[in-house]
């Protein structure tokens, strides 16, 4: 604690300027202000006192008037023509008359006070400069204390852009199906609400596929799940693959089932793109021993054609497409029941 009390600022390091041309005077004027624990910095000339304020920021400084070459008025107005010294305090430690004309040009000058040598009361000099170096360490902590409040600011912009990216992200997230990376359901509410009002304005026709892969069970249970995803990220692939227009969308319906959208399509460009797919998904050769309908994995395939109105929902769509679906797949069980016999 220093005898200033409890609210001053810790002062140690702070720089304090003392100019006079005669070394007797620096000598007494420091062995004054030293009892405040302050950084004496000395200049015997005004021009090496400039010199020291392009290395040092200062609270305040004493200058004496009367110097050779350059006086202490002249030092006074260079510092307040200078953006970073124009805000250091001068008090006048001078010998020079006490008439009024030259302590105004004082104050013209920039001086904020006035000492008069050769008779200095140490407790008057000492409370003066107390007061600057009180004022300097308060506009220091008010500087800390914006930049620290600058740092944070920035901080929560760095933090609010990290969770912008992060949002971005997970709202990508919720509209691609995790395991095969296409669109999901989700995805599919939002494709619909626009392939819909589209097709309205332009009474296109609309074909919907829904795709199930065949004895999938059978797969999962004598391969393992984990062949199982393999297998249903290696299809999803390749059904996408077999889209060759930018508006066409496949998405994962659920488990093992796919659905295409086909905007502008008719049934017959429909079943070309089915039979694409299946072509396709057959190269792909994924084994499959334990199917009741080919040794490699094949899929089933539902095509629902129509011109939506606005009665039309995704939901009596989808059921449209799946009755489809599980026709299919009951005219392929009656093919193999058949064949078997």
């Amino acid at each position: 604690m220093t005898e200033w009390g409890d609210n001053m600022t810790n002062i140690k390091g702070v720089n304090i300027l003392i100019v006079d041309d005669k070394t007797e005077n620096l000598l007494v004027l420091e062995s004054i202000v030293e009892s405040i624990d302050l950084n004496i910095v000395k200049a015997s000339s005004g021009n090496e006192a400039l010199c020291l304020l392009f290395d040092y920021d200062f609270a305040v400084a004493l200058i004496d008037v009367q110097m050779p070459e350059m006086d202490g008025f002249e030092v006074a107005e260079i510092m307040r023509s200078r953006e970073k010294t124009c805000h250091i305090p001068i008090i006048f430690v001078t010998a020079i008359s006490m008439e009024q004309k030259y302590v105004f040009k004082g104050y013209d000058s920039g001086a904020v006070d006035y000492l008069f040598k050769p008779i200095i009361e140490p407790k008057i000099l000492l409370s003066k400069v107390k007061i600057f170096v009180k004022i300097y360490s308060q506009k220091q902590k008010i500087i800390e204390q914006a930049l620290t409040l600058e740092k944070k600011i920035h901080e929560l912009e760095i933090t609010k852009q990290e969770l912008q990216n992060v949002n971005v992200i997970l709202e990508q997230t919720s509209y691609f199906d995790k395991l095969t990376g296409i669109a999901n359901r989700h995805s599919l509410d939002d494709y619909f609400n626009t392939v819909l009002k589209n097709s309205i304005r332009s009474g296109a026709t609309l074909s919907v596929i829904m795709l199930d892969l065949d004895c999938f069970k059978e797969f999962n249970d004598n391969y393992g799940h984990v062949q199982g995803d393999r297998c249903l990220v290696e299809i999803a692939r390749m059904i996408k693959e077999s889209l060759k227009r930018p508006l066409d969308f496949v998405a994962r319906y659920g488990g093992d089932e796919f659905i295409v959208f086909l905007p502008e399509t008719n049934k017959e460009g429909a079943s070309k793109v089915a039979d694409d797919i299946k072509k396709n998904i057959k190269l792909l050769n994924i084994n499959h021993k334990f199917s009741k309908v080919e040794n490699y994995v094949t899929v089933s395939i539902g095509i629902e054609t129509l011109i939506p109105t606005m009665t039309d929902s995704l939901n009596d769509i989808v059921t449209k497409a799946d009755k489809a679906l599980y026709k299919a797949k009951n005219e392929r069980k009656q093919l193999i029941g058949t064949n078997l016999k």
